[in-house]
């Protein structure tokens, strides 16, 4: 009997650990779906703050900018804080942040200052970037405490992003219809607050490292090297953005000065925010990065100028768009188990090049809506564009993650989500151009082509990306 109920007592105990590493990445994951859940939310609100402040459309548009620029910072940094002082403890740090922004929003109506949503906004994306790279830095320690394979547990992730990004307008709509464009921002608090218990409560603790405190965060961060780097990427954001106006030559002369003076710095620094040496020698990492920047160029082509497209030529209201995007998270949810599956199976140079086919063919099948806007084929169009965007996620995340070397995965990471955002405003900036003489078939098909385009320098990447990680093999 001793036996039989010490194997019993053993299934339990595996079974009851199984099942807190199942909570832990939930936690994990309503932790990082606060970031696109942000992103996207605040599409819908934007009316009712132009109308609350008396403010132009031009003006409105900055809570947008500001999280972008925000995020596109804070993705690296807090990556690097990460690595320095460990992921749950940052993470839990990043999620009070998020409380604290979601609260102070709705104070700018005491005395109609817009400039407090504008500080909420960019507080809220530095604490809402600590979730992913945190997620990342915890999935490998978390899949060997299951005895399952890493790309599973991001599959994970990966499903709860691209829904949360999805579902951010309807969220968004409900929330406003019920309780006013403060409301965006406090439902910030409560989700905060349940991802910064689970998270404390269920992640594994964090190996010994640095103390925090205020000598070790300037030995360690690198302050020299941060503040170059964000006022380059500010300025170069805002030269894209084309929110620079009669400045803007100026302004990018400041960015690249910016840059080189960061790159300089980087080289010589003991301990470097972004180690730009290991950037240069290892191939596998650096074409991660420039594979998910035109990634995420193709993508956001087809995310944000598909809407424009079916509303102002097709004559959609927003609502019948709204459901005809959702095959895209629909898609995403169903292949991504899928997608880890063959990584395991297969191998990942062979899923990064088939995501490489498969956008490619993704952005032709786009040139459908020249001939026709037919809801079914709209449904048809969005379900395609949903693959490749589930594999290239999951695949290129999963190859900076085996990539980077294992003190660097956090600030590998949070660079990562940094690319996906140059990639959003590229493709932001490029519609605009494209669409600026009018909305129609022909209009459409000029974007398509520039899709296709990008799409072929993107499978180039990943055929010379899948080559180099069957060479490190």
């Amino acid at each position: 009997m001793g036996p039989r109920r010490s194997d019993a007592s053993g299934a339990r105990g595996q079974d009851a650990s199984a099942r807190r590493i199942g909570w832990t990445v939930a936690a994990l994951c309503l932790g990082t779906t606060l970031n696109p859940l942000n992103s996207s939310m605040v599409a819908v609100a934007l009316l009712a703050l132009q109308r609350d402040f008396g403010i132009s459309i031009g003006e409105v548009t900055w809570v947008i900018t500001v999280f972008y620029i925000a995020s596109t910072i804070g993705q690296p940094l807090m990556g690097r804080v990460i690595d320095a002082f460990g992921p749950r403890r940052v993470f839990c740090g990043g999620m009070v942040v998020v409380v604290v922004a979601g609260a102070i929003a709705p104070l700018g109506l005491v005395d109609d200052s817009f400039w407090v949503v504008l500080v909420s906004r960019g507080v809220l994306a530095i604490g809402t970037s600590v979730a992913f790279p945190a997620a990342v830095a915890l999935v490998g320690p978390l899949a060997a405490m299951a005895g399952t394979s890493a790309p599973r547990l991001l599959a994970r992730v990966q499903i709860a992003n691209t829904t949360a990004a999805a579902l951010g307008p309807v969220v968004g709509g409900v929330l406003i219809t019920a309780a006013g464009w403060p409301a965006i921002f406090i439902v910030n608090v409560p989700l905060g607050i349940a991802a910064l218990i689970s998270v404390w409560v269920l992640a594994p603790r964090d190996v010994a490292r640095t103390t925090v405190s205020a000598s070790a965060v300037v030995r360690l961060l690198d302050p020299a090297g941060v503040l170059a780097f964000a006022v380059g990427a500010v300025a170069l954001l805002l030269v894209l953005l084309d929110a620079a106006g009669s400045m803007m030559w100026a302004v990018l002369a400041v960015g690249v000065a910016a840059l080189a003076l960061f790159v300089w710095r980087e080289l010589r620094a003991k301990i470097p925010f972004i180690d730009v040496r290991m950037l240069a020698a290892n191939r596998a990492l650096t074409l991660s990065f420039a594979g998910f920047t035109v990634f995420s160029s193709v993508y956001y082509l087809a995310f944000f100028g598909l809407p424009q497209f079916l509303e102002a030529f097709a004559g959609y209201s927003t609502a019948i768009v709204g459901l005809l995007m959702l095959p895209l998270s629909g898609m995403t949810i169903a292949v991504a188990p899928l997608v880890a599956r063959a990584i395991d199976r297969r191998g990942l140079a062979a899923v990064l090049a088939a995501t490489g086919v498969l956008l490619l063919a993704a952005t032709a099948m786009l040139a459908v809506g020249v001939v026709t806007t037919s809801p079914i084929w709209m449904l048809v169009m969005a379900a395609v564009m949903g693959v490749p965007y589930c594999m290239g996620s999951l695949a290129m995340t999963e190859a900076v993650r085996r990539s980077a070397p294992p003190d660097a995965v956090g600030v590998a990471s949070g660079l990562l989500q940094s690319t996906r955002y140059i990639g959003a405003i590229v493709a932001t900036v490029l519609l605009g151009r494209l669409l600026a003489g009018g909305v129609d078939a022909a209009a459409w098909g000029t974007v398509v082509v520039a899709a296709a385009a990008i799409g072929v320098v993107h499978l180039g990447v990943m055929l010379v990306s899948a080559r180099v990680l069957r060479l490190r093999a």
